[in-house]
């Protein structure tokens, strides 16, 4: 185990007794550049400015609680033990499958609710949904999660990955391969390709 190599401080900012994480700020601010670029999108096609801010603030505390629990009962044989970490989610361990149930089914609510088509907000809110996975990778980056199996520092660094990046993946005296990463790049190339497919003659929905 190489000491001398230390993970990055996964604390943002204290602020008197609350400390602020960089997962949360990772995390807002992919929801506030998705929802800025759902509005405009919206905006272009009719929709009132307001529809998806007030989307947002239904959608995302639903997300958020459905992608905790999905996590939990997926690592329940941790959380059976230490229950009273269930609701610590500044300290990580929200999964995306569960936060998109989450938001496809208050979205298809909210939609029914306001007599608007679901496949015309979703059509908008897609590449927003993405880009915002692509940000948030970047908060289980500065938690040490969602990493992938184990590899050598020699691998890493054939991939060409700054230091911060190699460094970072060095978890309990073990290398492993930056999952993350693979996943934001990936995401980045899909939003680039919902850009471009709204650009072509395509149905919508």
């Amino acid at each position: 185990m190489d000491s001398t190599i230390q993970p990055l401080d996964r604390v943002f900012l204290h602020l008197g007794p609350i400390t602020i994480y960089w997962y949360g700020v990772i995390i807002g601010t992919g929801v506030l550049i998705g929802l800025w670029l759902a509005t405009r999108e919206g905006a272009r096609r009719g929709l009132p400015k307001e529809t998806f801010v007030d989307l947002v603030l239904f959608a995302v505390p639903i997300a958020i609680l459905c992608a905790r629990v999905y996590y939990v009962i997926f690592e329940w044989d941790y959380y059976s033990k230490h229950l009273s970490e269930i609701p610590k989610i500044w300290e990580g361990g929200l999964a995306i499958h569960g936060g998109l149930i989450g938001a496809v089914a208050t979205g298809i609510v909210f939609a029914k609710v306001r007599g608007l088509s679901f496949w015309k907000l979703a059509d908008i809110a897609a590449p927003s949904i993405i880009l915002g996975q692509a940000i948030g990778r970047w908060g289980n980056f500065m938690n040490q999660e969602a990493h992938g199996g184990p590899v050598t520092r020699e691998f890493l660094e054939s991939l060409h990955l700054p230091d911060f990046i190699i460094n970072q993946m060095y978890i309990n005296g073990q290398y492993y391969h930056p999952t993350f990463l693979y996943e934001s790049l990936w995401n980045l190339a899909g939003f680039l390709l919902l850009l471009w497919l709204r650009r072509v003659n395509l149905r919508r929905g």
